[in-house]
């Protein structure tokens, strides 16, 4: 009997590509896993109304740990025009099965690393003083609070009376008084104390235990003064009890700019939901892009580890496939150090970072090439040849 089940939900477009690499890698660095395949995706939605079957969800809650590949969302017209007929017209709605799964699992805590592999020739790099260029290392961790925030769902168009008759008792609202409800599109912005607290002691503990210096809280409270304005006031409680690490507040539109003049001075980042969303992936593209950005979203019970990219569908198809499947064995480390499975994780990532170095295979992006079914006859590396050199660092044959 394996010592871990996983359950695997491949998804749509490139996600069933990189996922099946990453199992690759995860056998030749020998974990001990049985893989359970779970339903989830757009071909669900269309068929069944549900993109996140309820028979996946028994799943994730009878075995705690997800492995998640891509999905494809769509707006909503466009997503109630490709249900089947026989669903049309049936009340269903598309959620996006990535945000369901953080809601019913309280998967409350993202954790997205951001660090730059020595040689990749989509590194940052910057102008010196002297004319020359320099490459800093990067190396921040955002953690990005996965339940709150903008993302919580609590949204209308064409709002009902009561909520129009609540929002009436603030006196900003009345600019918007005489617009007609049919005009009205109300998002909300919603934090609560706990969840503020849970993910920056998440964000402190990890800094102490990985020796970062320093803990950034993220966000905008000179205009957000009541929800960001609660997650500063409780990262200076929390800090407290962390004397060691530095805290440190920026705006979310001045951290845009830092972080493309000093990204190595930043270390762990907390911020809510759609400003991690945000620097989370501006971070990535001083590493590599999408290519190489990995997370995880954690509950108390459940974690499913994910890349950060899209499903890619134009390149889905392509045979052999080209994508860069970096970003999902970055992924599948990170659930390996969930499970405590370290030294496998640790391989994986050096595996990773001395093929970066060397230089001899590159897939498509990491050679500034356009993505597109010629790039292999430009010289570019199949997804399949990656893993292959990826696992022949891990002292294992590739398979053939």
């Amino acid at each position: 009997m394996a010592k871990y089940t996983v359950v695997t939900m491949p998804g749509d477009g490139i996600g069933e590509v990189v996922l099946s690499e990453a199992l690759r890698v995860l056998e030749a660095v020998g974990f001990d896993a049985e893989y359970v395949h779970g339903d989830i995706g757009w071909e669900f939605w269309k068929s069944e109304g549900n993109a996140l079957p309820e028979r996946t969800v028994r799943l994730l809650e009878e075995h705690k740990l997800g492995l998640f590949g891509a999905i494809t969302s769509k707006p909503k017209p466009a997503a109630a025009a490709e249900l089947d007929s026989s669903l049309m017209g049936k009340g269903y709605t598309y959620y996006s099965p990535i945000v369901t799964m953080r809601q019913l699992f309280n998967l409350d805590i993202c954790i997205r690393p951001c660090r730059s592999f020595k040689g990749n020739p989509l590194n940052f790099i910057r102008r010196t003083a002297d004319g020359g260029f320099e490459e800093p290392a990067v190396d921040a961790v955002i953690f990005r609070q996965n339940t709150e925030g903008m993302y919580a769902g609590l949204e209308w168009t064409n709002p009902p009376e009561p909520v129009l008759a609540a929002l009436a008792t603030h006196p900003k609202f009345e600019k918007f008084a005489d617009t007609s409800p049919e005009d009205l599109a109300i998002s909300t912005r919603v934090f609560t104390r706990p969840a503020c607290r849970r993910i920056l002691r998440a964000g402190f503990e990890y800094a102490r235990k990985h020796g970062y210096e320093s803990v950034t809280v993220c966000e905008k409270p000179n205009v957000l003064r009541e929800t960001s304005g609660m997650m500063e006031e409780e990262a200076k409680a929390i800090h407290e009890d962390y004397p060691e690490i530095q805290l440190w507040s920026t705006n979310i539109d001045a951290q845009m700019m830092w972080l493309t003049k000093n990204p190595e001075a930043y270390g762990v980042i907390v911020a809510g939901n759609l400003f991690g969303d945000i620097v989370s992936d501006a971070f990535a593209g001083l590493v590599g892009g999408l290519g190489f950005a990995a997370s995880g979203n954690i509950g108390d019970d459940v974690a499913v580890f994910e890349p950060t990219h899209g499903s890619a569908p134009k390149y889905a198809e392509l045979d052999p496939p080209i994508v860069n499947p970096i970003a999902m064995m970055l992924t599948a480390a990170m659930m390996l150090d969930h499970v405590g499975e370290m030294d496998a994780a640790k391989r994986i990532r050096q595996a990773v970072a001395s093929v970066v170095e060397e230089g001899r295979v590159r897939v498509y992006d990491m050679m500034r090439l356009v993505g597109a079914p010629d790039v292999i006859a430009r010289g570019a590396a199949s997804t399949h040849e990656m893993t292959d050199a990826i696992i022949a660092k891990l002292g294992v044959p590739a398979a053939v």
